[in-house]
């Protein structure tokens, strides 16, 4: 598998990229029904949200979306909603959106539900932490194009591997965020629990986690917009939605393409960024500082 050469101090040459190479393959190849899984399965994953997204008439998702909007946050949030996506519509962006929708909402989805056990484990053990500290470095310093390199060869052009490099490259928000909020936790307030004889598992779910929420929910945000900024990368490995009108704007020097598919972009992450935060501000611990001050 790897190959061996002689090495010379004065001239050195380590061929580290090829043994990744290599390695990666190698994992690709022997676990290929692990990897066929995974795709698989994302791709189902991917198809429901899109089919759900994409199905009802555009009017009507508009009004689910302002809907939302409304009932996490008021009627002006509402009003800017279905104006915005109106104006996605408008511009005949609306089903290159929605697929992008789904895109994120399953990485992103996906990201959360991976990130917030880790950072949790690592708020729980310092070694853990020391362990996973450099791993996160490492992920949110490596440039994003370069995890498109590994998603090809593992699931090959498409949506998989566009979901997949999203996944690696959102989730070192979500650790952090999480191992941060339950470390911040009022050590008193544990105390507390422990010497009323909570067990460690029932200080988590009824102390830690609701104190730790909006700091969670922020890790959560951020998870979602970095998700959301991999879209126009995704479509040099062949995922299609507003990713794929950025780019083609770019290789016809169209401007007005990548105006309308830009704007469609941003338009998906003012409307996500304030329902995510609103739903933050709707945890009992917020509304009770509220209450208090």
């Amino acid at each position: 598998m790897f190959r061996t050469e002689s090495f010379d101090p004065l001239d050195p040459r380590i061929d580290l990229g090829d043994r990744i190479e290599d390695g990666i393959r190698w994992i690709v190849s022997t676990f290929s029904v692990v990897f066929d899984g995974i795709q698989n399965g994302l791709e189902g994953a991917f198809d429901a949200m899109d089919t759900v997204l994409e199905t009802p008439h555009f009017l009507i998702m508009i009004a689910l979306f302002a809907a939302l909007a409304w009932g996490v946050r008021s009627w002006k949030l509402a009003v800017v909603t279905v104006v915005g996506f109106y104006i996605i519509a408008a511009v005949d962006q609306w089903s290159e959106a929605m697929y992008t929708l789904a895109m994120v909402l399953v990485a992103a989805g996906l990201a959360v539900a991976l990130s917030i056990p880790i950072g949790i484990w690592a708020a729980k053990s310092s070694s853990v932490s020391n362990a996973v500290r450099p791993v996160l470095d490492f992920m949110q310093t490596m440039p994003p194009l370069v995890y498109l390199v590994p998603a090809i060869v593992a699931f090959g052009v498409g949506v998989t591997g566009g979901i997949v490099a999203t996944i690696v490259f959102a989730m070192p928000p979500g650790v952090r965020f999480t191992e941060l909020a339950i470390r911040q936790v009022d050590a008193e307030v544990v105390e507390a629990g422990l010497a009323f004889g909570s067990t460690p598992r029932r200080i988590l779910r009824q102390i830690q986690l609701p104190l730790a929420m909006p700091t969670i929910m922020a890790g959560i945000n951020q998870v979602i917009m970095l998700a959301l900024s991999m879209v126009v990368l995704t479509a040099f490995i062949g995922a299609h939605g507003l990713g794929r009108e950025v780019r083609s704007s770019l290789t016809r020097v169209d401007l007005s393409l990548g105006v309308e598919g830009g704007l469609a972009i941003v338009i998906l992450a003012i409307y996500l960024d304030r329902v995510v935060a609103a739903l933050a501000d709707r945890a009992p611990v917020v509304r009770a500082s509220r209450v208090r001050d």
